[in-house]
């Protein structure tokens, strides 16, 4: 007879032990028990280094990325008079990874002409600042784009602008560790901590140039442009879906046949003409 059971190992870590037995079978005594199993690709044995199958027929996949269907057959005798029993368990087998989680940011600058050598040098500067402020909590800015812009003022005339957008997110703190309290280290307390520090700069430079006598400078935040929303993100050819993962609902698990997810978004989209496990394209 035949088994079904869904497993979520974590992309390019190792699978917990999958066991070739039912719960019934552990508390039984087998005679002469013959182990099997077979992967995506046909038969497994522990002479590929990624996998490791005991004498009593239980796997561990090393660092895990083949999803699929994997199923383990047993041959035993309950008694040395019986004659054989078969079994084959199947185990759909999913590479999952965390959601990324970070906050995008935009904001906007008014600038030197649009072609001039200051807006980049600026540019730089500003990233380098915003960088600075995070490193400590081990987040990292990244700019996803800086636009220069003739915008045409209200009753007003045309002045150069820069639309900054750029992405906060948390670095992988599995090498810190040691170093922090448990709560401090979770990702999303670390990003709420940069978004507050991002803010209190921001608010800073407005408060700067309100208190100075001097005129202002070529290039400074126009106040209140500062806008800030929370993306949720799944690796392309992973995604969300808490019905038929309900086991793994927070977790970004790769596309089954039939499904794919092409960009960064959070659901596998259904695809008929998909075949493959972690489908980008349809």
């Amino acid at each position: 007879f035949f088994f079904s059971v869904k497993v979520y190992v974590k992309l390019n870590h190792n699978s917990p032990r999958i066991l070739c037995l039912t719960n019934h079978l552990q508390n039984l005594e087998l005679i002469d028990p013959i182990f099997q199993w077979n992967g995506p690709h046909g038969g497994l044995s522990s002479e590929n280094s990624n996998v490791q199958i005991s004498p009593t027929g239980t796997l561990i996949l090393r660092h895990f990325n083949l999803s699929g269907v994997y199923t383990c057959s047993i041959v035993y005798k309950l008694t040395a008079m019986q004659p054989d029993k078969n079994l084959v368990i199947k185990y759909l087998i999913y590479a999952y990874s965390d959601p990324k989680n970070y906050y995008e940011f935009t904001a906007r600058y008014h600038a030197a002409p649009c072609n001039s050598s200051h807006n980049t040098s600026f540019k730089k500067a500003l990233l380098q600042i915003l960088s600075n402020l995070v490193a400590e909590i081990s987040c990292e800015v990244a700019l996803i784009k800086s636009e220069c812009h003739h915008v045409k003022m209200q009753r007003g005339g045309l002045q150069n602008e820069i639309f900054f957008t750029f992405s906060v997110s948390s670095l992988d703190r599995e090498k810190h560790n040691r170093l922090c309290q448990q709560s401090s280290c979770d990702t999303s307390h670390r990003l709420n901590k940069a978004k507050h520090l991002i803010e209190r700069f921001f608010k800073q430079q407005v408060e700067v140039s309100r208190k100075s006598s001097e005129p202002l400078p070529q290039i400074y935040y126009i106040e209140g442009t500062l806008q800030t929303v929370w993306v949720d993100r799944c690796y392309p050819g992973y995604g969300m879906n808490a019905q038929i993962h309900p086991d793994c609902p927070e977790c970004c698990v790769i596309c089954s046949p039939g499904s794919y997810n092409p960009s960064n978004g959070i659901h596998c989209v259904r695809c008929d003409s998909s075949l493959i496990y972690g489908a980008t394209t349809c």
